[in-house]
């Protein structure tokens, strides 16, 4: 079994059932495998891709990406997703990186394709325009790939230093894919919404690979403005599931009419979920919010709130089926219930390592397990909590202090729209938290008594030293605010 394999069979049982709603346009499993046909024969044909041989694929968000990731598996290459936000000179860094020799991308993007040419002579360019307008109804060859080989290269968002390819398996995704499913209580009627960049490790698997492979429907929007657009594409398509990111949800909550969507779940991941967030969404809207995590590392999903059953904010849930989690010290022992650590992940949907990195795959694959980087906790119920980054932890006169605890109270200032903590250095304690905060807008934020609130529920040298308002957060691509450019901000 391959995903390539799992796809046909999916396909097989229901050809002429809709796989993708586009706007007005709709899309047939047998029409999205026409395409997957076409691009089989570019790539085995003209292109020469043979198997084991990474294809890099760079689209913004539209249908196309499927028949080309499927394409791409069926003709036993490696799917090498690249963030459409991205300059030539950073793409050209992963093509390079991984070797990809062929890249399919659309026409407004192949405009770049002679610059990206000349940094690597050999690069093969296939337009999906060549493909879109396919419906030959025929049959294509699928790779005999086992579940062991790899899949897909997905790069890190690589907030410090360059991306790092995360090397992912058939196995990997089809284990979380499974996962999923049972965690979920994905029934074969779901549309799931795709809202975020296709090429993002949580919609590759949760937004893609689990709606095609399960017999769903991907409702893949066109915009999200105006709002009143994807009310009316949801509503219309009857979108069930929508998997988004924490900056979503805090959006929708000025958005009365969100209520009325005909949502089954929302989940939320990425980043950590606000509990004045998820607490104002509960009240406002009648469907469920669930927090999930998981890093790319592993295919991502790796924990989530239950569906049915107690679900605790702030917490990222517990391990979906046949995975495990760990909470680990320094040395690598495993600790109680209560204890902070390290979070730590073992499962079939664990990578297999970094791309060319056998240091950076041997720091974090250790005695079979991910180490995530992620700091945190159990509690006695089996729930897991995320305290915050190991390389965002601040030593405060030698005493931890977690950014994450310092943002979710100032998030309960009345008027704050975002905030983020981080260290700077200090001559007599070493690091001092230093909050960055952005306000709701129409308001203004006093520091003193934002100061003066988190002084009412913090210990002082967990309070932040100041306050620094802007109008807006830097964000990376897929969202996470970048504390390495607020690390970089001149207080003087």
């Amino acid at each position: 079994m391959n995903l390539a394999s799992a796809f046909a069979a999916s396909v097989e049982k229901r050809r002429e059932k809709i796989a993708i709603y586009w706007g007005e346009k709709e899309f047939s499993y047998a029409a999205i495998f026409g395409q997957v046909c076409a691009v089989v024969a570019e790539l085995t044909g003209r292109l020469g891709v043979k198997p084991g041989d990474r294809v890099a694929l760079w689209v913004k968000n539209c249908p196309e990406f499927v028949p080309a990731v499927f394409g791409i598996l069926s003709a036993g290459g490696v799917v090498v997703p690249i963030n459409n936000f991205l300059k030539p000179a950073e793409i050209s860094y992963i093509l390079n990186d991984s070797g990809a020799n062929v890249l399919i991308t659309d026409a407004e993007l192949a405009v770049h394709f002679e610059m990206l040419k000349a940094r690597q002579p050999s690069l093969k360019l296939l337009r999906i325009e060549e493909f879109a307008s396919e419906t030959a109804n025929r049959q294509s060859p699928v790779a005999n790939q086992a579940e062991s080989d790899l899949a897909a290269l997905l790069y890190t968002s690589g907030t410090t230093g360059h991306p790092k390819g995360a090397m992912l398996t058939h196995g990997n995704f089809l284990h979380n894919v499974s996962s999923c499913v049972e965690a979920l209580k994905v029934q074969e009627d779901e549309r799931v919404i795709v809202a975020l960049p296709q090429f993002h490790s949580f919609m590759f698997t949760v937004g893609t690979l689990l709606p095609m492979l399960c017999g769903g429907g991907i409702l893949l929007l066109k915009t999200l403005h105006p709002f009143k657009q994807v009310l009316e594409d949801v509503v219309r398509h009857r979108g069930t599931i929508l998997p988004a990111v924490p900056s979503f949800y805090r959006a929708v909550l000025a958005l009365p009419e969100f209520g009325k969507l005909p949502l089954r779940l929302c989940i939320s991941g990425g980043a950590p979920l606000p509990v004045e967030v998820f607490n104002e969404f509960t009240r406002r809207f009648p469907f469920p919010l669930r927090e999930g995590y998981g890093p790319t590392e592993s295919s991502p999903v790796a924990t989530v709130n239950p569906i049915y059953g107690i679900n605790k904010p702030g917490s990222i849930g517990k391990p979906i089926p046949n995975v495990e989690l760990s909470i680990r010290d320094e040395a690598g022992k495993e600790l109680p219930a209560g204890a902070t650590g390290e979070i730590c992940i073992r499962g079939g949907n664990v990578m297999r390592g970094y791309w060319n990195q056998p240091e950076e795959t041997a720091r974090v694959l250790r005695d079979g397990w991910l180490y995530t980087g992620d700091v945190g906790c159990r509690d006695a119920d089996g729930y897991y909590f995320i305290t915050d980054r190991k390389k965002d932890m601040l030593l405060v006169n030698g005493i931890n202090v977690y950014p994450r605890e310092i943002e979710e109270i100032i998030y309960q200032f009345p008027g704050v729209k975002e905030a983020a903590v981080v260290g700077m250095p200090d001559p007599r304690r070493g690091e001092q938290p230093v909050a960055f905060v952005s306000p709701l807008e129409g308001q203004t934020l006093d520091e003193r008594a934002l100061l003066q609130f988190v002084r009412g529920k913090l210990a002082d040298y967990k309070v932040p030293k100041r306050v620094i308002f802007m109008p807006v957060l830097p964000r990376n691509t897929t969202g996470k605010i970048l504390k390495t450019t607020l690390r970089q901000y001149p207080l003087s």
